[in-house]
């Protein structure tokens, strides 16, 4: 079957997950660019075209779950902990929105010293001080805990399901519950967050079937942004001993998931930017169109290490933030100044 014709029927909607498959086996040059060329003009076609900065603030890591593949799972005990104090966050966010950003994404592992109501206090005040959207990427939380925050002003709300393969999710994840997972995703929406989940790529023993399925999961929730990148092991972790994932594995994941769901927002995460010097650039043309610059405190930086040799853990916020603009520039690309919800197409 001709390449052009999988692509048609995938933007069509009235595709097979055979057809995902396909794009996803490519190695071909000429075939990945033709493929890389579609995703970036459907990027152009159902977005503003223009690219949403996102500013990203790691407030704690502290988590209480032990993913075989984080840095700073439970059982990394070499791992130096810290938390900023609430004034911390909210004052980091003010000066993020001082800077340009109009979203910033407060993340952390799952540490539940930051209760329902700490959490909703500095979504609140933050608020009263800056028009900025919220994002909180802090786990799994309780039915109850996702309306709260809803309710004192978060926007969006991003969890990674990692992998929709239940298997290789429990190897990956210990004490976690595939089926709970799935719940917490459907409260996210129920209550009108942006929904932003995402998986790793190269993950040992994933098949390309199981990424397949992973989009094919994204579009039955609608979600409005997706998060992907490569996997990249951490020397605290079991999984130290596999082999990195590779950049075109990531360039064809999210190529595929524009043409598939294609008004959404998509990321060139710092681990795309972390396995390739150039990977940021190469996946804004592979069709994304996001893209989170650290913007944590740089005392805090070397800390938050999910895996090994991340990008950025040594410049201050604002050089991040002007090599962002270069590297959008560099692409011919323009930074967008809105707070970046979702373009329904």
């Amino acid at each position: 079957m001709k390449l052009e014709n999988i692509i048609e029927r995938i933007l069509k909607n009235n595709f097979k997950i055979k057809d995902i498959i396909s794009l996803l086996s490519l190695d071909n040059k000429d075939d990945l660019e033709v493929l890389y060329k579609k995703a970036f003009e459907t990027m152009l076609t159902f977005t503003s075209g223009k690219i949403h900065l996102r500013a990203i603030i790691e407030f704690s890591n502290y988590c209480r779950k032990n993913c075989r593949y984080c840095g700073i799972r439970r059982g990394n005990k070499d791992q130096k902990r810290y938390r900023m104090s609430s004034e911390e966050i909210i004052s980091v966010s003010i000066e993020a929105y001082k800077q340009g950003f109009r979203t910033v994404v407060l993340q952390s592992g799952e540490d539940l010293y930051f209760t329902k109501d700490k959490i909703g206090d500095i979504i609140k005040r933050i608020k009263e001080k800056v028009d900025i959207a919220v994002t909180l990427s802090v786990g799994e939380r309780d039915y109850e805990t996702y309306r709260y925050w809803k309710m004192c002003g978060a926007d969006r709300y991003l969890m990674r399901i990692e992998t929709t393969n239940k298997d290789l999710f429990k190897k990956l994840h210990p004490d976690d519950d595939y089926e709970y997972r799935i719940r917490c995703l459907k409260w996210i929406k129920e209550f009108g967050y942006e929904l932003g989940t995402g998986i790793m790529l190269g993950l040992p023993k994933q098949t390309l079937e199981d990424l397949a399925n992973d989009i094919l999961l994204f579009k039955k929730f609608d979600a409005d942004m997706i998060g992907c990148g490569p996997f990249l092991p951490h020397n605290g972790t079991p999984l130290f001993s596999e082999k990195m994932s590779d950049v075109n594995l990531t360039l064809k994941f999210l190529a595929v998931l524009r043409l598939v769901m294609k008004d959404i927002n998509i990321p060139a995460t710092t681990a795309l930017g972390t396995i390739d010097p150039y990977g940021r650039e190469m996946g804004l043309k592979a069709g994304c169109n996001v893209l989170m610059p650290n913007f944590t405190p740089v005392a805090y930086r070397k800390h938050y290490l999910l895996y090994n040799n991340k990008i950025c853990i040594f410049e201050d916020a604002n050089k991040c933030y002007q090599c962002t603009l270069e590297r959008i520039k560099n692409v011919n690309l323009k930074a967008s100044d809105s707070k970046g919800f979702r373009e329904h197409s």
